[in-house]
């Protein structure tokens, strides 16, 4: 059958509307937001699971390959075409019409298209949120499928550890809808099957509706900026931090100076907080939190902060070179600020890694000692969450770099990262942005044949049908 019936089959099904063609429509839905682009045969943008169903169980039944994508903002090619112009772009964009929340139960039922400030927002008035801080603003159902993390996975764990249940789409001839919507937090009847579908990428079905734990807003918080007297003192003053705060500890992010310089220069409105304005080598924020209202007499987190602090300042093991509290929406401000700063440097090329704790920093010095020896005029502007072990490991080349005319020097530069960090430091190549076409030869790789295999066969099982950008 001819393009032009599938499209008029499509729209049967989803609505005219539903069904873009139109280049200058796809466009959007073509581009990444990490230098990648494709050709889309088509964009389907059902508004029900139903619709969503239909469309899958047709695309199946005629070999057409679907690419699910949510809100667009990962790193690694996850959402995107491939650059055929055979592959169809699945949005979620139009599946937002539910929301039901349960005060009691502390959980909120979404569909899968909802962005996570529209859903924190509607929440605000219960005092309640979706923990999950991201610099970003994706849609629920790419978080999931993802498996995001953000700057509080130290406090609230990931979306997996948030999610209670869902709704999916099988990718098979008849677009089995899965309800796997329990509102329970304990619930061993069986195999716990929406695992299967939170941090694979879409390619074991399409999730349309989420059942997310919430948590309620910090009524008090208090953030700071350390710099460590070294970096192996980082290690000991996380856990200084831990030992002295205990679970109010919210936040623990490192910044290297390169990244904050590049956010400092790219956003003129955020203030240099640091000594006659020189930024260090590298700067901890730390943040601890509490949901409680302020109690009469109770000490201020402020208060708590500069105590832990001077504390540590006197201790034996001279961990801090320096330390200020200040203001959370400023020093977040520089915080969230990074990304764009570090992008606008120059080219990038961006690497999501985790590690034991205790390695991160020995990984990020060895980087700084063999990286300008083996590839020259790249510089090194890492951040991340070192409270979990993850490093948004981010190199910067020059835009005009001949380097980078083809994929050659990138794909040189990834293995020899990724070597390092996976098979000499046993870190993961991909910590929280999951997988997508350009982690895919790190995956085949990297992971033994047993496990390829096993995840393969579940792969089949679940979704027969050609769905998402990930091989396994």
């Amino acid at each position: 059958m001819s393009d032009s019936i599938h499209i008029s089959a499509l729209r049967g099904l989803i609505g005219d509307h539903a069904v873009l063609t139109e280049p200058a429509d796809m466009a959007p839905y073509e581009t990444g937001a990490r230098y990648d682009k494709g050709l889309a045969a088509f964009v389907a943008r059902p508004g029900s699971t139903e619709h969503l169903s239909a469309a899958v169980a047709y695309c199946v039944q005629h070999g057409i390959c679907l690419v699910p994508q949510s809100g667009n903002t990962g790193l690694v090619s996850g959402s995107t075409p491939d650059a055929t112009g055979a592959q169809g772009v699945l949005s979620l964009d139009r599946l937002t019409s539910i929301f039901e929340l349960d005060r009691a139960n502390r959980s909120v039922r979404v569909a899968a298209g909802m962005r996570l400030s529209d859903l924190n927002a509607r929440l605000e008035d219960a005092g309640l949120c979706f923990p999950i801080d991201l610099g970003a603003d994706p849609r629920v159902g790419g978080m999931v499928a993802t498996n995001t993390g953000g700057s509080r996975f130290l406090r609230y764990g990931d979306v997996r550890r948030n999610t209670l249940g869902l709704k999916v789409v099988l990718a098979d001839a008849t677009g089995t809808v899965l309800d796997l919507t329990s509102d329970l937090r304990k619930n061993n009847t069986g195999v716990d099957l929406k695992q299967l579908f939170i941090g694979t990428s879409g390619s074991y079905g399409v999730i349309t509706e989420c059942v997310l734990n919430l948590e309620p807003v910090p009524q008090q918080t208090a953030t700071a900026l350390l710099v460590p007297a070294s970096p192996e003192s980082v290690s000991d003053l996380l856990n200084a931090m831990e030992a002295a705060v205990g679970s109010y500890l919210s936040a623990f992010e490192g910044m290297s100076g390169n990244a904050v310089r590049a956010a400092l220069d790219h956003v003129p409105s955020l203030r240099n907080p640091f000594q006659g304005g020189i930024v260090p080598d590298f700067v901890i924020l730390a943040e601890i939190s509490r949901s409680n209202t302020p109690r009469k007499g109770e000490q201020s987190l402020d208060e708590v902060l500069e105590t832990v602090l001077e504390e540590i300042w006197e201790g034996e093991d001279q961990l801090l070179a320096d330390a200020f509290v200040g203001p959370p929406g400023e020093i977040w401000a520089m915080r969230h600020a990074l990304s764009e700063g570090v992008k606008h440097r120059g080219r990038l090329v961006a690497f999501d890694l985790s590690f034991r704790r205790g390695d991160v920093m020995r990984f990020l010095d060895r980087m700084k000692t063999e990286l300008p020896v083996k590839f020259p005029d790249v510089t090194i502007c890492d951040f991340g969450h070192i409270g979990d072990g993850g490093v948004h490991f981010n190199l910067v080349v020059a835009r005009d770099d001949a380097r980078m005319s083809d994929g050659a020097f990138e794909n040189s530069l990834r293995a020899w990262v990724f070597d390092i960090a996976v098979q000499q430091f046993g870190g993961s190549f991909s910590a929280e942005h999951a997988i997508g076409r350009k982690n895919q030869a790190f995956y085949d790789r990297y992971t033994p044949r047993e496990i390829r295999k096993l995840s393969a066969s579940l792969r089949k099982v679940t979704s027969p049908g050609a769905l998402g950008s990930m091989k396994f």
